[in-house]
């Protein structure tokens, strides 16, 4: 029966051509196509019909509304004359009968190609014809497409296949049917899959091979044989050329995409559905259908795959991560009014997708114990649903009218112009063409019809699972699949994120389970419930791209997630740290990523409470280190203790509850605790192989700013390591006994290994020797007597003002004692003003010189820095320590107090230095905790300045610069007034002294 006679027959007329002009020219082109055939016969029959009332307004049709359509009727003009007189049934049949029984073995794969996309062209206007003229119902247009793409996938492997076998390369049990017996497995998902394809539809496929049996000779290069032919089949099918392509074709609907090759063996299919499958691909797998290839392989593969597709018992969790797949994309119920113009009639709301998940979802819940539930076709599905009593039959019967309406739009949208869109046109004349080729007499109807369809199926969709929370947040939060969704990345943009894509990849990869944190299936549904809320929260930081990569390799590192997200879920407040943290605190966040059980202590009691004393630390670290079975177990647990205690500092100042002051100080207090408490172990560990030396003692004493206690989180210790005993041929007492000196050398380099070495839990801090008696060139341990001779009779300048900070802090008690009255001695001898404020000026010289243009936030280095501040302290209190010994003090904000009491320092030098001091060290506290390093200009140019403003307390970073830079110049005034112009003075002194000498 031809299409002009179902024409007539059809209730629903062709459409109006929505462009005249158009039509007009497509009358024109097709007439000079007649007129140019040699085949008058033909010719003449096609001029009859096509004069035809009927005719005339098929072609009327076909002209005004779809430029691909009219180029493909006035080039294929004699199989349209074909449909016209035998109907689209019987020419169908036959194109695509030629296609799945071509047995040429000499075709090229040039003229396979050709002849694959000619014949694709002569489909898609069978298909558009028999539509426009009522010929085919839906279902029989995409079943015609499906079937197409299906003879077109078997055409390509047969070619490839025979190819494979003249080659040697594959052993065909019939060459005359490639296919049969291959191993090779062509799954169809999604539409192709259910038989549904749309009218320029791409095809989703999963290539498999059987891991057992297959055609490849070299059973060892089966993997790189089949990946081959793969990337060999999508270019066949895929490829553009001349004559167009044949379908567009995905296959990252395979297992985890992005790191398995296009090809994959049956056995690690099922490894991985089995291990980290998720509930999108058993709702995607439902489609799933051998399509191509060696079909009874595909059957067996899909019956092993029954078990984890479809599941008898559900416990609650895996029914939540199933109703995820709806709750992900936003719900609207009764909400505002769905503008036409620009929809995406597949994702948008109410659209084709929502149908889809709304079967799907019940299927999967379902469908374990009810089998005739396990149907591929979307309408088949919901018809099955109603008839168990799953859902209502009026739900059923109108989501069928839903999804059929939106489906021939969908088509019709497609046939305009051969393009894979689901958009519609984003202005009212798009519209208006739109609603002409659908048959509408004008847009508004077509907009009313269209938005009853898009309000039934949302509100049916919002219906599901009503008593869930949502979880899509402020828009779609959708990371099933392997695409993006495009309205997922417009939520992520909105919640802040500059890099959407990149976002959306790196959650669809915590979902795949490519980390394992996400390995378990219970981890991925923990995770699904977490993922809007941890998206939201780090999109609410100050770098949220930078946090949630920090947070990305952190998870990394995890052995397992079940524990960590479940502590999310019920601690919200540690989801919004840990987000802070991965956004401002880089050396907190690496913290967190090498030692995650850092957050258990996050959750203690005393979290939030101020830093206890130096005496309460000792005494909680005591009470771990008390149950220690070994040394081992000490070192571990120190750290531990450390860590933690460092990491609860960094917090409390990331939040602006402690200032940099009691920072410096509680720092200091922890590493001098931790080394405390490290002494006895290691000495006690060494004297098991050496003893003790008879009378002897030994002390640790602190350098730098652990001396200062003015640390930051970026500091190390420095130490020197001194020793008391009779060294006059003594030896230590053990079974291995050492020579005194011998023995503290060794002593001490246990002891520096003790704190530095890296165990389970770390190292505990590095440690600089090199203020130590001759630096790096003195022994690692000194004597005190060489100590105090050393400080007497060879000691630089520098070397003395470093000893303003020293500090005893572990060892003998009597020993300490008596090195403090060492410092005392060094610290107070007199000294010559000229030769001291010369040397100390030097000093800075030197540092500068190796520093030359230091940035400005290096505030350690830059002019009006730390060091110009505290070598001006250091100075006044080595100038007058020898009248006034009661000004020394080893923190630098205690000194400036001495000696503006001992009005050595003018009010307005305490008062200006002290704030320039309180203002620097306050950031460099914050500038160790913000950043790696020092920062550059540009560095803090945009969010990151504004994070180091708001920690500081200011108002924005533009001031917050402008107040350090008005600091150091005030600090840098001192430094000049107390230091440079006085050693300038006394170099010029001496220069002319000099000169009178000479003369």
């Amino acid at each position: 029966m031809g299409v002009l006679l179902d024409l007539s027959r059809s209730e629903l007329a062709p459409p109006e051509p929505a462009d005249p002009r158009l039509c007009e020219l497509g009358f024109a082109a097709w007439g000079t196509a007649l007129a140019e055939t040699a085949d008058r016969g033909d010719a003449d029959r096609a001029r009859v019909w096509a004069a035809s009332e009927p005719g005339r307004r098929l072609l009327s049709a076909v002209f005004g509304n779809s430029p691909f359509l009219s180029k493909l009727a006035t080039a294929e003009w004699r199989l349209l004359l074909r449909l016209v007189e035998h109907g689209p049934d019987a020419v169908f049949l036959d194109l695509v009968g030629a296609v799945e029984t071509e047995t040429d073995w000499n075709e090229t794969q040039a003229v396979l190609m050709r002849r694959l996309r000619l014949a694709r062209g002569c489909v898609a206007l069978i298909a558009g014809i028999a539509e426009l003229a009522g010929s085919w119902s839906l279902e029989q247009q995409m079943g015609a497409l499906s079937r197409f793409a299906e003879a077109a996938l078997s055409a390509a492997l047969r070619h490839l296949l025979r190819a494979a076998h003249q080659r040697g390369a594959v052993r065909l049990a019939d060459p005359q049917q490639p296919e049969q017996d291959s191993g090779l497995i062509v799954l169809g998902m999604g539409k192709l899959g259910g038989g549904e394809l749309n009218y320029s539809s791409d095809i989703d496929l999963i290539l498999l091979f059987d891991s057992a049996q297959n055609a490849v000779i070299a059973t060892d290069d089966a993997q790189a044989f089949f990946a081959r032919l793969a990337r060999d089949l999508v270019r066949i099918l895929d490829e553009r050329t001349g004559d167009s392509y044949v379908f567009r074709t995905d296959l990252r609907l395979r297992p985890d995409p992005r790191s398995t090759p296009l090809a994959l063996s049956t056995a690690a299919a099922l490894t991985y559905y089995e291990s980290v499958g998720q509930n999108w691909e058993r709702a995607a797998l439902i489609k799933a259908r051998p399509v191509a290839g060696d079909r009874a392989a595909g059957e067996r593969f899909l019956s092993e795959l029954q078990p984890f597709i479809w599941r008898k018992n559900l416990d609650f969790a895996a029914i939540a991560d199933i109703h995820s797949i709806k709750r992900q994309i936003q719900a609207h119920k009764g909400g505002g009014r769905i503008a036409v113009e620009g929809h995406d009639i597949k994702t948008g709301r109410g659209g084709i997708r929502e149908v889809e998940f709304f079967a799907q979802t019940q299927q999967l819940i379902w469908g374990g114990r009810i089998p005739k539930l396990r149907v591929r076709p979307t309408c088949t599905a919901l018809r099955r649903l109603a008839a168990t009593g799953r859902i209502d039959p009026a739900t059923a019967a109108r989501l069928t009218e839903d999804y059929r309406f939106l489906r021939r739009v969908e088509h019709r949208l497609q046939m305009v112009d051969d393009a894979q869109i689901h958009r519609l046109p984003a202005d009212r004349d798009g519209i208006a063409r739109l609603a002409i080729f659908l048959g509408y007499r004008d847009a508004d109807a077509f907009a009313a019809d269209l938005r009853g369809h898009l309000a039934s199926v949302e509100r049916h969709y919002a219906e599901l699972f009503e008593e869930a929370p949502s979880l899509s947040g402020p828009g779609n939060l959708v990371f099933t699949g392997t695409e993006d969704d495009p309205e997922t990345l417009a939520t992520l943009a909105r919640l802040g994120f500059a890099d959407p894509p990149r976002v959306a990849a790196m959650v669809r990869g915590w979902h795949h389970g490519r980390i394992r944190a996400t390995r378990s299936q219970r981890a991925r549904e923990i995770l699904t419930e977490l993922v809007p809320d941890l998206l939201r929260v780090f999109g609410g930081t100050t770098n949220p791209d930078t946090a949630l990569l920090r947070f990305d390799d952190f998870l990394t590192r995890l052995p397992a997630g079940v524990q960590l997200f479940s502590l999310f879920h019920a601690n919200p407040s540690l989801l919004s740290l840990v987000a802070d943290i991965m956004a401002e605190a880089p050396r907190l966040a690496e913290n967190l990523a090498q030692r995650p059980a850092l957050l258990d202590a996050v959750l203690t009691a005393g979290f939030s409470a101020a830093i206890p004393d130096r005496e309460s630390l000792a005494a909680d670290l005591a009470a771990l280190t008390a149950g220690a079975r070994d040394y081992q177990e000490i070192l571990d647990i120190v750290r531990r203790w450390a860590n933690e205690r460092r990491f609860q500092v960094g917090v409390q100042l990331l939040r602006r509850d402690i200032d940099s002051a009691r920072t410096g100080v509680a720092l200091a207090d922890i590493a001098e605790t931790a080394v405390a408490a490290l002494l006895p172990a290691v000495m006690a560990d060494f004297a098991r192989m050496h003893g003790q030396v008879p009378g002897g003692a030994f002390s640790v004493v602190a350098m730098g700013r652990l001396g200062s206690r003015e640390m930051s989180l970026a500091s190390d210790i420095d130490l020197i390591l001194i020793y008391d005993a009779v060294e006059d041929g003594a030896v230590s007492d053990g079974f291995r006994p050492l020579p005194v000196s011998t023995y503290y050398t060794r002593l001490s380099q246990r002891l520096i290994s003790a704190i530095t070495a890296p165990t389970a839990e770390g190292k505990l801090y590095e440690v600089d020797m090199r203020l130590r008696p001759s630096g790096e060139s003195g022994p690692i341990a000194s004597s005190l007597a060489a100590f105090a001779q050393y400080q007497r009779d060879s000691a630089w300048t520098w070397e003395h003002m470093a000893l303003t900070r020293a500090r005893p802090i572990a060892g003998d008690a009597d020993l300490q004692r008596r090195v403090r009255d060492a410092l005392t001695t060094a610290l107070c001898r007199p000294r010559d003003p000229g030769r001291l404020v010369a040397d100390v000026a030097d000093m800075r010289r030197r540092i500068a010189d190796n520093l030359p243009r230091p940035s400005p936030w290096d505030l350690r280095n830059r002019r009006g820095g730390l060091i110009d501040l505290e070598f001006t302290v250091q100075y006044l209190m080595l100038r007058e320590a020898a009248e006034r010994p009661d000004i020394l003090r080893r923190e630098t904000d205690a000194a400036l107090d001495a000696l503006g009491a001992a009005r050595i320092l003018p009010p307005q030098g305490v008062r200006e230095l002290s704030e320039g001091l309180a203002l620097l060290r306050h950031l460099r506290a914050l500038l160790a905790l913000l950043f790696d390093g020092t920062p550059d200009a540009a560095a803090l140019a945009g969010p990151a300045g504004a994070t180091l403003a708001r920690c500081a307390g200011a108002v924005d970073f533009s001031r917050l610069d402008a107040d350090m830079v008005a600091a150091c110049a005030r600090v840098r005034a001192w430094y000049e007034r107390l230091i440079a112009r006085p050693a300038r003075r006394v170099s010029q002194s001496l220069d002319q002294r000099t000169g009178e000498m000479a003369r």
